[in-house]
């Protein structure tokens, strides 16, 4: 017997006066039912079907089924439409709304078409029309030549008759016999084809021609001169179907996470991470290096890739650094998209972040100026009569060990356990966040209107990239999961010293809503028209510094067992990377195959002044032993500037290999595109198929103080480590809260290994000065604060912004590079 795990869904819509009618009463208009095809097949091998019968009144008009028809187009979970209704209901309309996917009758107009072309493999053939045809072919003469009498019938049913008979030969028949039975193969039919629909797809990727300029320009003049692809051309032709795409205009589209539940047995591919030395403030280049190995491994290796990206901060692209699409000819198109809006993630971070900080300052009022009978008959209002608990409020109840869901149950002593969170306005750490470089919100007082009645207290703003909302998305592996961190994140403590979550403030569900779309990967290209996710965006220093573990794990399935996907881990190796395997891992359960550490000579002159040597062998040695120490496998990228000469370069590849790298290749993709990079997807490639002992830096069982030892003597080449006071003390209040287990996020310079952005090279016999110690329970992790460490930039003297601009006739942007 054939076995189906995955049911079925078929919708049968009908009238009420219909024959269908009798699995119905009145008082069920609408009900659904499990049917098995053996009732209808027998003997057939068996397939399960999840049949819902939709039952419109009989006034219903066209308007009504239209709608009814718009809706089951729309819902993934079904397979098949049958329409059983009156002749004139069966409208043009009608007809033309129904998808011709669905459509098992084989009624609509595109499907008659194709029938008319001959084109069966994706239509379904009217189940009389081919029961008439059996009737015919059953007989022992030959047909062909035939004359056939068609008595009465209209419609799309005549139409197919007709054309079945005369490409057989025959002249003509019609027939007024229904048969259950065929309208149930059409069913099944559109079954088989749904499952074998759902199976991973081979790609078929059409690369852009590039056609590189020497000298090279500007990267919004590249940008502007490749014409991309559409996104829903890109997502067939990388295996995605239509109705797991959300297009966000030509260029771009949301990608739904059912993916992961249809390719669930698909196998993954190998999981590169391309990682850097320690960076100059312009950065060495990785996100250009990422983009030009995908280009060189799927444009010119012919093999499945996909870049998965951080989101960029508007901060920096309107600060100092400028855009992060990539640069030259190795870049996410369009750019301008790629560096500003782009799906609104960001800015569903900051309506969230700040709608907890409201909720903050609003319960602080509130407990502060009313009585426990007031604040309870507010927080549980009375409905027509009856009082009742959300069940955000009922998960309260529980976590306080108060097992009731009747609010008239609650003695005086529960009420005010309840009501009172008690906030100690000293110890709130959730901040208010903008995506704007503004120095001026670094430290702010609010609450200083007469209607908030005195409750002034300081408080600042992030950027918005430093909020752990940021994190939680790049984390979670699922919506249910960033639900469910979001209601873990502490935003301070009562004053009886016991952390306050989102979900004891009752925000934690409507933070969900508003992460509800920013929780799937944007899906964009590659100027050579290779496939990009841009998720997340936490910067490395003050956070984990990684993309999204969705548009990763979405990605390793769709390029399958031999493919490659390709990340990138902000700063230097000692900070993104660093937390990419102990944080990033530890979340997602995937281990990568190798990593790319990408080097320029620029950088290594500025770690050792015009010493390219000493450069390599401190800071380029130190680095390839950090990823040494996770057991993977380290292939050398060396960014090539039109300022280094090939000596320089020579230099840089051989003492990357006598250092331990795998290999070490100069790379021109900021030049050439992905030709430039095809040696380096060749290593790569090579280095992948390598077995690898990968490995944590430490156990989280550890003590705080301990992992984070670890980290400054084995990653940074401290000595020591000497805690504060301040630190010490939040070290054992976080050991005592059950904290004590989650992974270490270290808040530290991106400009030396050491906490002295001066101290170039690799910089040792220092002890690492541990500030601060704070937590991050949504997140999952605990985050020492390294030396002072800023979450909200400042703007320079001339930020990047005095070179944007606007043409209002042509509506295009200049000055993003």
């Amino acid at each position: 017997m054939l076995e189906i795990n995955k049911k079925m869904a078929v919708k049968v819509i009908h009238a009420t006066t219909s024959p269908f009618s009798d699995f119905s009463s009145s008082a069920w208009p609408f009900c659904s039912f499990v049917m098995s095809t053996k009732d209808l097949l027998s003997p057939r091998p068996q397939i399960g079907l999840n049949i819902t019968q939709i039952c419109l009144v009989k006034e219903c008009s066209e308007d009504d089924i239209v709608e009814e028809l718009l809706k089951l187009n729309d819902d993934p979970k079904v397979h098949g439409i049958y329409l059983h209704l009156p002749p004139a209901s069966i409208t043009s309309r009608v007809l033309n709304t129904l998808k011709p996917e669905k459509d098992i009758e084989g009624i609509s107009d595109l499907n008659m078409g194709r029938l008319i072309r001959g084109d069966l493999s994706k239509g379904f053939v009217p189940p009389l029309a081919s029961a008439v045809l059996d009737l015919l072919e059953n007989h022992d003469t030959p047909l062909e030549g035939k004359t056939v009498l068609l008595v009465g019938g209209e419609g799309p049913l005549q139409l197919a008759v007709q054309c079945l008979i005369e490409r057989s030969g025959m002249v003509t028949l019609k027939s007024h016999w229904s048969s259950k039975s065929l309208q149930a193969q059409n069913v099944v039919r559109s079954c088989s084809r749904w499952l074998k629909g759902q199976e991973y797809r081979p790609w078929h990727l059409r690369s852009l021609k590039l056609q590189p300029l020497t000298p090279v320009p500007s990267d919004l003049e590249i940008s502007r001169a490749q014409i991309p692809k559409p996104v829903d051309q890109l997502a067939e032709e990388i295996g995605l179907l239509p109705e797991e795409l959300e297009a966000y205009g030509r260029s771009k589209a949301k990608v739904r996470l059912s993916v992961l539940e249809r390719l669930q047995s698909q196998p993954n591919g190998k999981y590169i991470l391309v990682a850097g030395i320690t960076p100059t403030p312009l950065g060495e280049g990785k996100s250009t290096v990422t983009v030009g190995l995908v280009q060189a491994l799927s444009a010119h290796l012919r093999l499945n890739s996909f870049a998965c990206l951080r989101q960029p901060s508007q901060g920096p692209t309107f600060g100092v650094k400028g855009g992060a699409a990539g640069g030259g000819y190795a870049q996410v198109i369009p750019m301008e998209e790629f560096n500003l809006h782009l799906t609104g993630d960001i800015h569903a971070i900051t309506a969230a972040n700040n709608l907890v900080a409201a909720a903050i300052d609003a319960r602080m009022l509130h407990e502060a100026t009313q009585s426990d009978k007031a604040l309870f008959n507010r927080l549980v209002p009375s409905v027509n009569g009856v009082r009742k608990f959300s069940p955000i409020q009922i998960s309260r109840l529980q976590r306080l060990g108060i097992r009731k869901t009747d609010p008239a149950s609650l003695t005086p002593e529960e009420i005010n356990a309840f009501v009172r969170l008690d906030l100690d306005p000293s110890k709130i750490t959730w901040q208010r966040v903008v995506d704007t470089n503004d120095r001026f919100l670094r430290k702010i007082t609010v609450g200083q209107a007469s209607s908030e009645k005195g409750q002034i207290r300081e408080t600042g703003f992030d950027i918005a990239v430093a909020s752990e909302i940021m994190a939680i998305l790049a984390l979670a592996d699922s919506l249910g999961d960033m639900k469910n961190r979001l209601a873990r994140m502490v935003v301070g403590t009562s004053r009886s010293g016991q952390p306050i979550t989102a979900e004891d403030l009752g925000v934690s569900g409507a933070l969900a809503v508003l992460m509800k779309d920013a929780i799937k990967p944007t899906l964009m290209q590659t100027l050579e028209g290779t496939p990009v996710f841009v998720h997340a965006g936490p910067f490395a220093n003050i956070a984990h510094g990684n993309s999204s573990v969705l548009a990763d794990k979405l990605a390793l399935k769709l390029v399958g067992q031999d493919g490659f996907v390709v990340t990138e881990a902000g700063f230097g190796a000692d900070i993104g990377m660093e937390k990419f395997f102990n944080i990033k891992c530890r979340a997602s359960g995937l281990r990568p195959s190798v990593v790319v550490l990408v080097a320029t000579v620029r950088a290594l002159k500025i770690l050792l002044p015009l010493l390219v040597a000493g450069g390599c062998r401190s800071n380029l040695r130190k680095q390839i032993q950090i990823v040494h120490l996770f057991g993977v496998p380290v292939v050398v990228a060396v960014n090539v500037f039109k300022t280094d000469t090939q000596a320089e370069i020579d230099l840089v590849c051989q003492i990357a290999k006598e250092c331990g790298a795998s290999d070490a290749l100069p790379c021109n993709h900021w030049a050439q595109g992905g030709r430039g990079c095809s040696e380096l997807a060749q290593a790569v490639k090579e280095a992948a198929s390598k077995p690898s002992d990968y490995q944590f830096l430490y156990n989280t069982e550890m003590s705080i103080v301990e992992k984070i030892r670890t980290i400054a003597q084995r990653v940074y080449g401290a000595d020591d480590i000497e805690l504060s006071p301040e630190a010490k003390t939040k070290t054992d209040y976080y050991h005592q809260q059950g904290y004590g287990s989650l992974p270490i996020c270290m808040a530290k310079t991106h400009l030396s290994l050491s906490h002295m952005p001066d101290k170039k090279g690799a910089p040792t016999g220092f002890v690492l000065p541990i500030r601060d110690v704070r937590a991050s329970i949504g997140a999952g992790f605990i985050y020492p604060l390294v030396g002072t460490m800023s979450t909200m930039p400042g703007l320079p003297t001339r930020p990047c912004f005095y070179d944007i601009d606007l043409d209002p006739v042509t509506e295009e942007i200049t000055g993003l590079f």
